[in-house]
């Protein structure tokens, strides 16, 4: 091949922009370029004393330094650009004298089309991409360039304010001059194929700023990021294949209104310290499945660089935590979950994120994913920023980490936190410290129309799946469909029934009638959302104290109460939620640092609430009653019982069998009358009081007897209860295929 040298286009400023690692189009310069004179190839080599572009025939087009470290030469005309790797060679003298030399033969990433499509681009920039994260970050691909597939990793990165991108990680030292990204016109999205980067090799990206300063940042979109507290991002090509097809399929057809919904809520660090994703698989599945619990609640497990935050202040939202493992032993727990009939929720933070400088945080010098005027790009609660819920690109952002999460871990539900400060343009704000919306008015349209797009999107494309939101204040239709002007939820957390229960119960019994409205006013607006019933790690951490503690008297009659309350709260309408902990009577505050104290179960007292949670497990899942028509009004009726201080109502399912639950939240045994549904027998098949959970054994020796006077109107039966017990009736007739507790065994082997 003849070989001649280039003609010299290239003007000294680009040469020294390429040369800096500081031009915005590095691609136009370097790489190989069909002209009129032939194939010319240019390529970056400072301090080489020779360069050549080495064709795949072998044949070698000798390159010459045209300055600034870059090299061009060219070969006779053909219709193609040709393969090629350039090859460098490199000339020292040691301490020594001794003169010494060296050849680098590499790929050259500039040699590669741009490995995202103009149609990602334009979904994006108007915030409608299902699936940024297949453009977006790191993916470890296969990019063919002159018939040759090359393995590498595609970066790409939304820097619209930057001047200039460059890639940096282990495989260039950290030194990203050779690695100049190109901008993709004036969509604000770099990217660059880099030949021969493989699994597990940390990376960030590099941005010059408008004010001319480099800035090294985390990958917003990265699938795994490095233990804190280190802070790159880590190139990641999942291999796990997932055995779920049953789950899912399920999943999709089941209509979770009407449903059994009991959730375990999980802080993963410290259910039992010291295990990882995989580790605390089958633990995790034994224990929950012997209570009863039909999913697994998750606290944030994206990634997060300070472990205090428990997750809720997050900087890698396509990227779970390391701390516990990889991505794939993350996806090997939620398949072992389903496998096991556990579903699989997990918090997600879209309300907020931290200042971190090397994570999204004036990413690019400049405010890019928060709201520049710190009126709105600043949360006063938690020091940290709030993302801009009206820029699409960001819109984007978010809505692809809840897609991603979805459909990369088959998650089954998202947790949505803090949704009230997302609402509200004055969440936590004084006058003169917000800014009105169009309006006039405190609600955040931006982020209403982003919420519902969300769940619209999500439901959409994950059949199955639940949205819930924990939304603290009483905006309307949280769970309304969104082509009815609702949010679109699919579930709400009940925080009026919880703060109101929680205070009730932290009452002395012997005051508790003159505050009777605090444990019945959740059922004013039952119907009003589809609710599920938290008692969350919100409520047992800064001083709350654990959920045993909050109740007077000393342990005998604390943890009677417990039992009592946990029986009302089972039998009341709503999903249910219970942090890890509670199930077992703990008596300290959580501590994440720390973990359960496990070693309660040594004593009979915390092993009887503990089986106690795992027979209403049981009998939740058993009794249709209980959870068929949770959204419907008619599934309830107040039962009268003559006493401030009983609370019993009536739960029935779509077939018209009914539930009897009566609490007596007094410090005294009481008979009272209640006016049942019709039946002549009705049986026990729950006593809080029972001895088997540590109770006094009081109760209504199995059956309960009713009598009346020839109609439906008043078959009355009287019902013994205990102090600070739950009783729960079922018609003898219905009762038969109930589990039964063997009085005398124990949950805890």
């Amino acid at each position: 091949m003849n070989t001649r040298k280039p003609p010299v286009r290239i003007s000294d400023e680009e040469l020294r922009a390429i040369e800096d690692g500081r031009h915005s189009d590095p691609h136009r310069v370097l790489g190989a370029h069909l002209t009129e004179e032939g194939v010319v190839f240019r390529a970056r080599r400072p301090g080489a004393v020779g360069v050549e572009a080495v064709l795949t025939n072998g044949t070698a087009v000798t390159l010459d330094h045209i300055g600034h470290g870059v090299w061009a030469g060219s070969a006779a005309h053909r219709d193609v650009v040709p393969s090629y790797r350039i090859r460098a060679h490199y000339r020292w003298s040691t301490d020594d004298g001794t003169d010494r030399e060296s050849v680098w033969d590499a790929d050259d990433p500039y040699r590669f089309l741009p490995a995202v499509s103009d149609f990602d681009l334009y979904l994006f920039a108007h915030g409608e991409h299902e699936a940024p994260w297949r453009f977006l970050g790191c993916r470890l691909v296969d990019a063919v360039a002159a018939d040759d597939s090359i393995a590498g990793g595609a970066f790409s990165v939304w820097a619209p304010n930057a001047t200039a991108a460059r890639v940096v990680g282990d495989f260039n030292g950290w030194s990203g001059e050779g690695h100049a990204m190109r901008r993709l016109g004036e969509s604000g999205v770099w990217e660059l194929f880099i030949p021969g980067v493989e699994q597990g090799v940390p990376y960030k990206f590099e941005l010059l700023t408008p004010t001319g300063q480099w800035v090294m940042r985390a990958d917003p979109y990265a699938r795994a990021a490095e233990v804190a507290p280190d802070t790159a991002s880590l190139t990641h090509l999942s291999a796990f294949e997932w055995s779920d097809d049953s789950w899912m399929a399920e999943r999709a057809i089941t209509p979770h209104h009407e449903a059994p919904i009991s959730v375990y809520e999980v802080h993963l660090g410290s259910w039992m310290a010291g295990l990882g994703y995989r580790d605390i698989a089958q633990p995790l599945i034994d224990y929950v499945t012997k209570l009863g619990f039909t999913h697994v609640e998750f606290m944030p497990l994206m990634e997060h660089p300070f472990g205090g935050s428990w997750g809720y202040q997050v900087t890698g939202y396509y990227a779970p935590t390391s701390r516990w493992g990889s991505p794939d032993s993350l996806k090997f727990l939620i398949d072992a979950l389903h496998d096991a009939g556990i579903g699989v929720i997990c918090d997600w933070v879209p309300a907020h994120f931290p200042k971190d400088e090397w994570a999204l945080a004036n990413f690019d010098g400049c405010p890019v994913y928060e709201y520049a005027d710190p009126k709105r790009g600043e949360h006063p609660d938690w020091g940290t920023k709030v993302f801009d819920f009206g820029r699409n690109e960001v819109r984007n952002f978010l809505l692809g980490s809840a897609l991603y999460w979805c459909e990369e871990f088959h998650i089954d539900g998202l947790r949505v936190d803090a949704v009230a400060s997302m609402l509200y343009l004055d969440y936590s704000r004084e006058a003169g410290e917000w800014i009105p919306n169009v309006d006039g008015g405190r609600e955040n349209y931006e982020a209403v129309s982003l919420l519902q797009h969300i769940n619209a999107t999500a439901y959409r494309l994950n059949p199955g799946i639940m949205m819930i939101a924990e939304e603290s204040t009483s905006w309307p239709g949280v769970t309304r469909a969104t082509d009815q002007g609702g949010l679109g939820f699919g579930f709400k957390w009940n925080m009026g029934w919880m703060h109101d229960s929680l205070e009730y119960v932290e009452i002395d019994p012997m005051w508790r009638a003159e505050h009777r409205d605090d444990i019945t006013r959740s059922m004013l607006y039952a119907y009003s959302e589809n609710y599920v019933l938290p008692i969350s790690h919100d409520e047992v951490v800064h001083g709350k104290g654990s959920l045993a503690s909050k109740m007077p008297g000393d342990e005998i009659r604390r943890l009677a109460n417990l039992r009592a309350y946990l029986g009302f709260m089972w039998a009341h309408p709503g999903k249910k939620l219970l942090f890890m902990g509670q199930e077992f009577g703990q008596g300290t505050e959580w501590n994440e640092a720390k973990g359960l104290d496990w070693y309660a179960l040594d004593y009979a007292p915390h092993r009887g609430v503990l089986q106690l949670v795992a027979d209403l497990g049981a009998r939740y899942r058993e009794v249709a009653a209980l959870w068929q028509l949770d959204s419907e009004p008619g599934g309830f009726w107040w039962l009268d019982a003559g006493s401030p201080n009983v609370i019993a109502f009536v739960r029935w399912d779509r077939s018209g069998t009914p539930l009897v639950s009566a609490t007596n939240f007094g410090g005294d045994d009481v008979s009272v009358s209640l006016q049942l549904p019709p039946a002549d027998a009705w049986v026990e098949v729950l006593n809080t009081d029972a001895d088997v959970y540590g109770g006094s054994g009081g109760g209504n020796w199995g059956t309960v007897y009713a009598h009346g006077d020839g109609t439906d109107a008043d078959t009355r039966a009287s019902v013994y209860l205990p102090a600070l017990s739950t009783i729960w009736l079922a018609r003898s007739t219905d009762s038969s295929g109930l589990s039964r507790h063997e009085t005398g065994t124990s949950f805890v082997q």
